[in-house]
């Protein structure tokens, strides 16, 4: 697969000329499927998807979310608040798609960058398929209150990364170890306890994880090493600003819409995927399709850990065929 780039540019909201990187496949005037990655990803992580889909028909659009790769990389917190993501993805479909809506796919924070730009530009999406992040409307009040509620005395990654420059230290030593064990500890190739072991609060991330060694097959050779490419030299600071902008997302958009998804929806994730039991005692799968008023159904695929669509690629594309057959 060779893909075209495109730059996308637009004036975001609150903190200007924003820039987009944009990989490409399909014909131009084909129908367009956008899809939106999440940390610490890059458009790489939908290889399989672009072409498959490009195979079948479709335009397929794979951005650089803003803070990562060659998209603009914004020094303050605020400019990773949900509301501005959504409004990127809205700017690639105008740019890509004036004459129709797309259809998007999400994973991890780009599950609910995708499922609330629909709910935001309802105009520029046809459909959502969201992956391992189920959607939950945004509601008023600090995301992060609920995990010190949670994790009191414990660690929680999304604790470590509050603190603007300490994960950024400790990820960018090391670009290529860092993702190797984020990938490995969050698949359904490690054991569960390497990711959800209980850890003092002041734990080091990315000391307490393994360097795998062989790694999987779906992380081998040239699998990630584009992604490991587009963070080495580069500030990470974008991609753990997005946990550090959560608070803003519930005032910013409860008030705007309404809560439940309209469109066609899906959710696809991994029964050892560690969002799973993020909230200790609760699947939080289970409830997928609660706030989706046309959902077409959950899919968990057994054995498969957070990085859903490359550890499964074709399972995870039967499952997007049947959707899309749907709509």
């Amino acid at each position: 697969m060779n893909p075209e780039f495109a730059t996308v540019s637009h004036i975001s909201d609150d903190h200007g000329p924003i820039d987009l990187n944009v990989a490409v496949v399909g014909e131009a005037d084909a129908p367009l499927i956008l899809c939106i990655h999440g940390w610490p990803e890059t458009w790489h992580s939908w290889r399989h998807q672009m072409e498959h889909f490009a195979a079948r028909g479709y335009r397929v659009a794979a951005m650089d979310v803003r803070g990562y790769g060659n998209s603009s990389r914004p020094e303050a917190i605020e400019a990773y608040r949900l509301r501005e993501l959504c409004g990127d993805a809205a700017a690639v479909i105008r740019e890509l798609s004036p004459e129709a809506p797309a259809i998007v796919f999400g994973h991890d924070w780009g599950s609910p960058t995708a499922c609330n730009t629909a709910r935001l530009f309802p105009d520029l999406v046809r459909a959502v398929a969201f992956m391992s992040v189920p959607y939950l409307p945004a509601a008023p009040g600090d995301p992060m209150e609920l995990w010190d509620l949670l994790y009191p005395d414990s660690f929680f990654y999304m604790k470590y990364f509050q603190e603007p420059g300490v994960a950024e230290k400790a990820f960018e030593a090391d670009v290529a170890e860092s993702m190797r064990k984020v990938y490995f500890a969050a698949s359904g190739d490690a054991p569960p306890e390497l990711w959800s072991a209980e850890r003092p609060s002041d734990a080091e991330f990315f000391a307490e994880l393994v360097d795998p060694d062989p790694v999987p097959d779906w992380m081998s050779g040239d699998q990630i090493q584009p992604t490991i490419d587009a963070h080495t030299g580069a500030s990470s600071h974008g991609a753990f600003n997005r946990y550090r902008a959560q608070r803003f997302d519930g005032d910013d958009i409860a008030p705007i819409g309404q809560p439940n998804l309209a469109q066609p929806a899906c959710f696809i994730g991994g029964s050892a995927d560690v969002v799973r039991r993020f909230v200790p005692g609760v699947d939080v799968f289970a409830s997928a399709g609660d706030a989706c008023d046309d959902f077409r159904g959950s899919t968990v695929i057994d054995g498969v850990g957070h990085w859903v669509q490359q550890e499964r690629p074709s399972e995870v594309n039967a499952v997007l065929d049947a959707f899309l057959e749907s709509l």
